[in-house]
């Protein structure tokens, strides 16, 4: 651990420093790792919670148990065939690993989210700190967090991603086998039996209000269904309130929402804020794996700004995102001014922000913009060069 922590810029809590593999590419370093045709998330090893690091550290004998059941059907998965059907681009966005080509509009597009923010300030602050865990891949821990998979990434916006096609674990698009040896030791049944990914806005399976049912179910899901550590119990009981929050009756009328740079910017800087409830609570590994939360939305942000006329944008976004992880670092220490550093990073976020911004229609958030980059010829999938555009 202390080598990668030498290495800060090579191991960013985002995909700045490794390019993600055309989806469904041939099984190399990530089968060895478990899981083919998906890269694994090895920048998030340093980040979050302690626990979380932990996690991934004492899961290595499981992951090297499974990678042997599994290689060769994860090696099927990501062959020639599996590849031509499940891989519409060579795209940036990692999350386009795990999309059907079918379904390739839910990358510009997501469920509305259906959230209603309890009103007490305390209750609104675990509501906040719950929202930003619901989207740290660290949260999961194990072979979700090396592919970079948070609970976000099954329940878009806390509802479903009816495209999510992830190998080895998705039948048809919108599915999950939770019963997998890909991501579990504890709930592995040797089935394949993916099941439809519920919607929690309209699902009940589990009791919302009292009892402690949906506490159970979600700390059994992160320890057991992905191996994760043992949820914080700040994250824990923040993370149920979210869970909790999201009623049909908070849906807008609108479906769907676009999926634009102002909202992961806000997803960022309510991450942060996140954290620094969290730090006030006198909870620094929350706080961290809040932090990993907001750096991974910076990620999404920079795979979206692809390309040599953008390079201006990615310098400045890795900037944002070192001074999340010296955030990272002086939590460590236990820093005394941790709440200014939290506070002037999201002081200066509206500056670079307003930059990025003024490009959108020039990144792969326009949504134009990326379905010529779907449907263009293989051979042409390559960065373009575009117009030079610039803050």
């Amino acid at each position: 651990m202390d080598r990668i922590r030498a290495r800060p810029f090579v191991l960013a809590a985002t995909s700045m420093a490794l390019s993600p593999p055309p989806f469904g590419s041939r099984c190399l370093r990530a089968c060895r790792e478990g899981v083919s045709g998906i890269e694994p998330r090895l920048d998030f090893l340093d980040y979050g919670s302690r626990r979380a690091r932990t996690s991934l550290e004492s899961n290595g004998g499981h992951l090297r148990q499974t990678t042997l059941a599994a290689a060769a059907l994860l090696a099927a998965l990501a062959g020639p065939t599996a590849a031509a059907d499940r891989a519409p681009a060579r795209l940036p966005i990692r999350s386009a690993q795990w999309i059907a080509p079918a379904a390739a509009r839910n990358l510009s597009f997501a469920p509305s989210e259906c959230a209603r923010p309890p009103e007490p300030e305390e209750a609104r602050r675990r509501y906040e700190i719950g929202r930003a865990a619901f989207r740290a891949p660290l949260l999961l821990g194990g072979q979700a967090a090396r592919v970079g998979l948070s609970c976000n990434s099954c329940h878009s916006n806390g509802r479903r991603n009816d495209g999510f096609l992830f190998p080895g674990l998705s039948g048809s698009p919108g599915t999950a086998d939770v019963t997998s040896s890909i991501m579990s030791s504890h709930r592995g049944n040797g089935v394949f039996d993916p099941r439809p990914i519920p919607d929690l806005a309209v699902s009940r399976k589990i009791a919302r209000e009292g009892g402690g049912d949906l506490e159970r179910f979600i700390s059994g899901l992160i320890t057991e269904e992905f191996d994760g550590a043992p949820p914080d119990p700040l994250i824990l009981d923040a993370v149920v309130s979210y869970v909790r929050a999201i009623v049909p009756s908070a849906c807008p009328p609108a479906p769907e929402q676009a999926v634009r740079l102002a909202d992961r910017l806000a997803d960022a800087d309510r991450a942060v804020q996140a954290a620094a409830y969290a730090w006030e609570a006198k909870d620094g590994d929350a706080a961290r794996l809040l932090l990993s939360s907001a750096r991974a939305a910076l990620g999404e942000i920079y795979e979206r700004f692809d390309g040599p006329t953008l390079a201006w944008a990615r310098t400045r976004l890795r900037r944002a995102d070192l001074g999340l992880l010296a955030i990272q670092q002086a939590i460590d220490r236990q820093a005394p001014d941790v709440p200014l550093r939290l506070a002037g990073w999201r002081a200066s976020e509206p500056g670079w922000a307003a930059a990025l911004a003024r490009a959108e229609a020039a990144s792969l958030f326009n949504p134009q913009l990326l379905a010529r980059r779907l449907a263009a010829p293989r051979s042409a999938r390559v960065r373009p060069a575009g117009r030079n555009v610039r803050a």
